[in-house]
């Protein structure tokens, strides 16, 4: 019997590329969207979420148990970028980027839960960033929402792990999507402290996505990850250079750390 899969931001990025990924290897697959109607060219079902909802999300996960009778593999993938300077970012979209990014994968968790502990089996693989790992300059609150996610995965993970449940953190770095495209930006404010800096910062962050990696490497490592018996908690998936950055946050002393980024972002 395939696994059923689920993906919460199905339709586009890494999310589709994980789902046809895993379609063509055989598994159960469903996707979300907020609008999955406009989707037109998915190989597997799109399902309706908005994972700001929790009852948009109660709805998408009872209708694939409806339909497929489990849910094995959960991938909350949906997600929002947000860029600008602290102090000029509205707190209103502060508080969006953490119901997108940290809230609504709990919501989707909580909904989960217990048809796995029904089944004594899941896996919930939860989708963060490298970014997640230090405070990124201009991409505060986007670092903090996922590093929070990958904090509450590893609480989570030790709640659960006797009902025979997996969590997983998997930490992207920069991929070839559109998420530079529907990430909210604060404006470049003419006259602005932050007005030079700023924008140079927001040209060298849409330039790295657009040379970022295939996508499909994530869905390789998301693969391997589903049919290893016995997952890991944490995953780094990226140029080496991204993931040793994480490494030389470990051992570099703060400042130092501190001088290397902003170097790298010409602060």
């Amino acid at each position: 019997m395939s696994k059923v899969v689920l993906i919460t931001g199905g339709s586009s990025g890494i999310g589709k590329a994980i789902g046809e990924f895993l379609f063509h290897k055989g598994f159960t697959v469903y996707g979300t969207s907020r609008n999955p109607e406009k989707v037109t060219n998915s190989v597997f079902p799109l399902i309706a979420l908005d994972v700001r909802s929790a009852e948009s999300i109660q709805l998408a996960v009872a209708k694939v148990i409806s339909i497929s009778k489990r849910i094995d593999v959960v991938i909350n993938n949906a997600g929002v970028g947000i860029t600008g300077p602290i102090e000029e970012t509205a707190t209103a979209e502060m508080r969006n980027n953490f119901e997108t990014n940290f809230f609504g994968p709990i919501e989707v968790i909580k909904a989960v839960l217990p048809q796995m502990r029904e089944q004594k089996s899941g896996l919930i693989i939860n989708i963060t960033s490298i970014a997640g790992y230090m405070g990124l300059p201009y991409r505060g609150i986007y670092s903090a929402s996922k590093g929070a996610l990958e904090i509450i995965t590893e609480a989570i993970s030790m709640e659960v792990k006797s009902f025979g449940i997996n969590l997983v953190n998997v930490a992207p770095g920069d991929f070839a999507t559109n998420i530079a495209s529907g990430r909210y930006h604060a404006p470049v404010v003419s006259g602005s402290a932050y007005e030079s800096t700023y924008g140079n910062t927001l040209k060298q962050m849409d330039e790295h996505v657009d040379s970022g990696s295939n996508p499909d490497e994530m869905a390789m490592a998301i693969y391997q990850i589903i049919i290893d018996k016995n997952p890991k908690l944490h995953y780094k998936v990226g140029s080496f250079m991204q993931k040793f950055s994480i490494v030389l946050k470990r051992i570099l002393p703060d400042r130092i750390y501190e001088s290397m980024l902003m170097n790298h972002y010409k602060l």
